[in-house]
């Protein structure tokens, strides 16, 4: 199964999450995992992949001008429904508790829905989300006077998004 992963990073946050969800998926039993910056993302690949997961800063509680640019891309794969039945999900960083990672999010869904993709959260059931509570994706803060891009917990909230994803999927892949 085919897992692409889309992401704007500009402090390097955004990326680290992407690499964490990478590694967490790439430790399911058949998961390949593509990992790539808005720049060298390819929309005509997404129709050969099982699942697909984008993210990137929250801009004021919505999707970055480099992500929804890669987004406004994706009108021919709607038109043809190329993406419909995929699996999807969502990530984002902000540099604030409050910076609207949920409302973003939510924006990053949108589009997915529009698309006809299957997404998939994060429960509350899976135990490094379990006192976290965002279920749209993963989203994690990142201060700006934090020494590494990202915490522990957000690479663990990374990696179970992963697996979640790599797992539904391995369900719903055509074969």
């Amino acid at each position: 199964m085919k897992i692409y992963i889309v992401y704007d990073s500009e402090g390097g946050h955004t990326e680290a999450l992407a690499e964490a969800i990478a590694e967490g998926a790439a430790g399911v039993a058949g998961a390949e995992v593509f990992v790539h910056d808005v720049k060298s993302a390819n929309v005509y690949e997404l129709a050969d992949m099982d699942a697909i997961l984008w993210g990137c800063p929250g801009h004021f509680g919505t999707i970055s001008a480099g992500l929804k640019a890669w987004i406004d891309k994706l009108g021919y794969l709607w038109a043809e429904g190329k993406l419909v039945d995929k699996i999807g999900a969502v990530f984002c960083t902000t540099a604030t508790e409050h910076g609207g990672l949920e409302s973003t999010m939510t924006s990053l869904i949108t589009p997915m829905l529009h698309q006809g993709m299957i997404v998939v959260g994060l429960p509350g059931s899976v135990p490094e989300n379990a006192t976290y509570g965002s279920y749209y994706g993963v989203g994690v803060t990142c201060p700006v006077d934090q020494k590494e891009p990202i915490s522990e917990k957000g690479q663990a909230l990374g990696r179970a998004l992963g697996v979640r994803v790599a797992e539904v999927t391995r369900r719903f892949a055509r074969r």
